[in-house]
């Protein structure tokens, strides 16, 4: 519809309802606002004289969800098993389709991205080009290239975009843009027939080759797809992604992030070893991937793996064999509706985390260590002051990557209040975030 038309439908009844199916009770408001301030202005114009006025055209709306990861730390790059779902924090954009190649894509907070998809002389040009590593211009081709190699024809458009989805917390505010960028293409030139796992692959295909970063294919799925899913990634090229039904509130409990604010810088190594660790192990067997073995393998050979790969490799081995389980085990309890037993198994996830993973602080800086203190605050907050009858007083566990960052919590709700106190006053004003997990993943809204 036009801006105008579309400035109006926002303001409607029927808006309020899909903003408070994506965002909740009580956020309408809000979420009329954010919206509102996007399409006045791209309706405003960007800047630039490569970027003709969109006022009077045709504007549609996108989103996609960030993501929170309930189990299955660190496995998916060794084919492993995971539970995740998308959460109401996401990436909007406001998109004006275009008659050329060229994307603008502006996003608060952001440098603006611009990529022209045709040559000189008119041939697309979806080259990997060494100037864009590591930058967002690297994903928009990268994303264009891979919907080409699949058969959709894509063009330009300029887009207005703000994500919701706090940097650096686990929360994978750059998936969600990668899936974002892919519906955009997918609906404008393409009829929308991608599914949420395609949008994935060719979102982590442009991160892995475009951007030069590699990564497994969790947040992407989990940003796309919406709701909560369990993800089996055992075939690689074709993972299971299979819905389940989970609602915290209706359990009785907050889900929350609580952000320590620590300092990502330099912890690059410490991330590419988990991977690498776990995949040594493999190689011992002349296996790629852990998925390729059981953990009675692992086991039989433990003495010849300490010498080959190190202790740490073989430890992290054995957490990815029991962060499987634990996921099949939370899947259980979740169908049984059991959340005194999710929550332990929560709980457990956390501890292999700390014991075998060691995905809580870096070893070359361990001064600081603010999971650490954030999950020994939790674990006291927990054991002391949540009810000890009729409900499981809670759990908690790093989130995402570890070694700086986000952990995890499950708190009654009653208590929320209390303990949101409690940690902001070590971690400073708004570090606990409460999540709610939605039903839309990466989609075009219509109003």
């Amino acid at each position: 519809m036009t801006g105008k038309a579309l400035l109006q439908a926002v303001q409607t009844t029927k808006a309020a309802g899909i903003f408070e199916d994506l965002y909740g009770p009580g956020r309408a408001e809000p979420a009329r606002r954010r919206y509102t301030g996007l399409i006045e202005g791209i309706l405003n114009g960007f800047p630039g004289a490569d970027f003709p006025e969109t006022q009077g055209g045709e504007l549609r709306v996108f989103t996609a969800a960030g993501r929170t990861e309930l189990g299955g730390n660190h496995t998916d790059h060794n084919r492993g098993k995971v539970l995740a779902a998308s959460i109401q924090l996401d990436a909007v954009a406001i998109v004006a389709p275009r008659r050329d190649k060229r994307i603008f894509f502006r996003s608060t907070g952001y440098p603006d991205v611009s990529v022209n998809l045709a040559k000189a002389d008119g041939s697309e040009d979806f080259e990997n080009k060494s100037e864009e590593k590591g930058a967002a211009e690297s994903l928009v081709r990268g994303i264009a290239a891979e919907l080409s190699r699949r058969g959709t024809a894509v063009g330009g458009f300029s887009a207005n975009a703000a994500s919701t989805v706090l940097p650096g917390s686990g929360l994978s505010s750059s998936a969600a843009v990668e899936v974002l960028l892919g519906r955009i293409f997918d609906n404008l030139y393409g009829g929308g027939r991608r599914s949420a796992l395609e949008l994935a692959q060719i979102g982590q295909i442009a991160e892995n080759s475009y951007f030069g970063k590699p990564c497994g294919l969790m947040d992407q799925t989990a940003c796309a797809s919406g709701g909560t899913v369990a993800i089996n990634f055992e075939d690689s090229a074709h993972p299971q992604v299979r819905p389940v039904n989970f609602d915290p509130a209706s359990a009785g409990y907050a889900l929350c992030v609580v952000d320590t604010h620590g300092n990502h810088a330099g912890l690059t190594p410490d991330y590419a070893a988990i991977p690498g660790e776990m995949k040594a192990v493999a190689a011992f067997f002349g296996k790629k991937v852990l998925r390729e073995l059981t953990l009675e393998h692992v086991l039989a050979e433990a003495p010849a793996i300490r010498k080959a790969a190190g202790d740490r490799a073989l430890l992290r081995a054995l957490h990815f064999f029991g962060e499987n389980r634990r996921v099949d085990a939370m899947l259980a309890a979740l169908e049984k509706r059991d959340m005194a037993g999710y929550l332990e198994l929560v709980n457990q996830s956390g501890n292999s985390s700390l014991e075998l993973l060691q995905n809580i602080y870096s070893p070359k800086n361990p001064a600081e260590q603010g999971i650490s203190v954030a999950l020994a605050l939790s674990r006291n907050f927990i054991e002391t002051e949540t009810p000890d009858a009729g409900i499981y007083p809670g759990a908690c566990r790093v989130h995402g990557g570890g070694f700086a960052g986000t952990i995890q919590v499950y708190i009654p709700l009653d208590c929320l209040d209390a303990y949101k106190t409690k940690m902001e006053a070590v971690f400073g004003a708004n570090s606990v975030t409460v999540l709610r997990i939605r039903s839309t993943g990466a989609a075009e809204l219509y109003f």
